[in-house]
């Protein structure tokens, strides 16, 4: 069997322009593909050539706020980086607020909410844990 993995995540955002730009910062992601959507709106594909996030909003940022039949939207995005430090650093560069730091098995952890309350949590599994 082949190793599966998710190759997309879609969500809806105020502003994707700002939402890529910050994530572009502090994660080093590029933009893939930008273009219409659906109900004449218009999505930002930003991340690496493997794996990307949809960056949604309706015309002039509508369903920002909307709430789906198929539940609330997500608990949060876990990105996976190899320097926690220098990602926490870059979120605060663009203005943003790490929080709820954590270290335990296997890895390091803090977490950081985007201007739409979309929460992030970055974890580190390269780095050993402080003693």
């Amino acid at each position: 069997m082949t190793h599966s993995f998710i190759e997309h995540v879609n969500v809806t955002v105020s502003d994707p322009d700002r939402t890529a730009t910050l994530l572009s910062a502090i994660f080093g992601w590029y933009e893939r593909w930008r273009g219409p959507a659906r109900d004449g709106g218009r999505t930002i594909h930003l991340g690496s050539d493997r794996a990307y996030v949809a960056l949604y909003t309706g015309p002039d940022g509508q369903h920002a706020d909307a709430r789906y039949p198929k539940g609330e939207p997500l608990n949060h995005f876990g990105i996976q980086v190899d320097d926690l430090d220098a990602v926490e650093a870059r979120v605060k560069a663009v203005g943003l607020i790490p929080f709820n730091h954590g270290d335990y098995e296997p890895g390091r952890r803090f977490y950081f909410l985007d201007p739409d309350g979309i929460e992030y949590e970055v974890v580190s599994y390269a780095e050993p844990r402080p003693r």
